[in-house]
């Protein structure tokens, strides 16, 4: 195998022989092969995207980087969820404990802060003493027990996927279409999932701008799952404004603890109840959509959900304390409030541009080496539609670190429109 005939003949756009793709992967895995050999290649795809063999064969060599799990010897339906990115999008936060408190299994492989989006990882490693980077044995054990674990990728599970992932961010080729679906589905597929829902975002901040390239992301990933002999659903959620209320980490959290105690944003339940209810019927634990709504809203409003959140906590070592008083740790030093320059309704939200506000605060990572700061995020009072009145606030940026909010200031001053017509966003969208 030649290195540089491998990203040359991706650079001029053709595809690469699965053989020798599997061996550059496995050579970048054991660095053999350098970072700046491998953005070159990515840069390519990137540029030129992949034809379905390839993609097909990128999946597979990305899931066998490492080992898979097997949970065929339960007698419970394993299942997952995952987003293409979004902004405030807590989802996981609060669908794994649900759906584990239903009597499914939830093995769950999340990534970090990618672009301008959230990380599940960073969320839950805020909970002081969490731990995402559990062995497979470990993870194993939780799903047996307690049918919940959440961690990232390992140098077991998605070896690949765990370089490759930091490397598409500081490359800017996050938003590639066949390194998306690689990605995804690579950690997926090694889960050993019988049944897998996919919320693909798309608007102004989401990774999909528009309808089209959402659907045909959507299809690629179901098609991807079911060709694992996956049962795999689509659902297509708007991001044209952030999804509840805060967007950050711990202030995430503690959003989460109030959907699973039954309280929280509408919108943050009602996507919630959407994804988790297809999975609800899939795995037979309901008949129809609308009684799987109703059975996941009373585990949500009488603490099942949240006393099983609670038990993955302290199985990955985090500290449940935490969870009864989020409003104690974590406390922000520094906060700037956005005020509106005039009346009228809110007509746009750059919800892209929110997102980077956000990633300049400390909720994400400008460079891959960057420290998450858990007391970093944003409360937003406002949605597409919300009439508001000169000098009433839009949002509230705080963290730790003045000089990086004044940078996320900057960006939040230009995010809004105003005028005088009104109109609202749908959050599910039809396509």
């Amino acid at each position: 195998m030649n290195i540089s005939d491998i990203i040359s003949r991706k650079q001029n756009g053709l595809s690469t022989p699965i053989q020798e793709l599997e061996s550059f992967i496995d050579q970048y895995v054991h660095g053999k092969i350098t970072d700046t050999e491998m953005t070159g290649w990515l840069k390519a795809v990137c540029s030129h995207g992949m034809d379905a063999e390839e993609l097909t064969g990128f999946i597979e060599i990305m899931v066998h980087s490492g080992k898979c799990m097997d949970f065929s010897h339960l007698d419970m339906f394993v299942a997952d969820k995952h987003s293409t990115g979004g902004i405030g999008d807590k989802i996981s936060l609060i669908l794994a404990p649900l759906l584990a408190s239903a009597g499914m299994a939830i093995p769950m492989i999340s990534g970090r802060a990618l672009g301008h989006t959230g990380g599940t990882l960073d969320k839950l490693e805020s909970i002081p003493g969490f731990s995402t980077n559990l062995s497979l044995v470990e993870f194993q054990k939780n799903i047996e027990t307690i049918g919940i674990s959440m961690i990232g990728q390992t140098d077991e599970i998605c070896p690949a996927d765990k370089k490759m992932y930091a490397l598409r961010d500081a490359t800017g080729t996050v938003e590639s279409l066949p390194l998306i679906v690689g990605s995804i589905m690579s950690k997926k597929i090694a889960e050993g999932l019988n049944g897998l829902v996919l919320d693909v975002k798309t608007g102004n901040g989401a990774f999909m701008k528009s309808h089209d390239s959402a659907k045909q992301l959507g299809t690629l990933l179901k098609k991807a799952g079911e060709n694992s002999g996956i049962k795999t659903d689509v659902v297509f959620s708007n991001m044209s404004q952030p999804l509840g209320i805060f967007s950050g980490c711990w202030c995430e959290v503690k959003e989460a603890i109030d959907c699973l105690n039954g309280k929280g944003p509408e919108d943050t339940i009602e996507l919630t109840l959407e994804l988790a209810s297809k999975l609800m019927v899939m795995g037979k634990l309901s008949n129809t959509h609308s009684n799987g709504r109703l059975i996941l809203n009373n585990l949500l409003t009488d603490g099942t959900a949240f006393s099983k959140f609670i038990e993955m906590v302290e199985a990955q070592s985090g500290d449940s304390n935490a969870l009864l008083n989020p409003e104690n740790i974590h406390i922000p030093m520094e906060e700037i409030v956005i005020m509106a320059k005039q009346s009228g309704y809110v007509e746009y939200m750059d919800t892209y541009s929110i997102g980077i506000a956000c990633t300049l605060a400390g909720c994400g990572y400008i460079n891959p080496d960057d420290k998450i700061d858990p007391s970093a995020g944003l409360e937003c009072f406002v949605k597409v539609g919300t009439e508001v009145v000169k000098g009433e606030p839009l949002f509230r940026i705080f963290n730790s670190n003045k000089s990086k909010l004044m940078d996320a200031e900057n960006k939040l001053n230009k995010v809004v429109r105003i005028g005088n017509s009104q109109k609202k966003e749908h959050l599910i969208i039809n396509i």
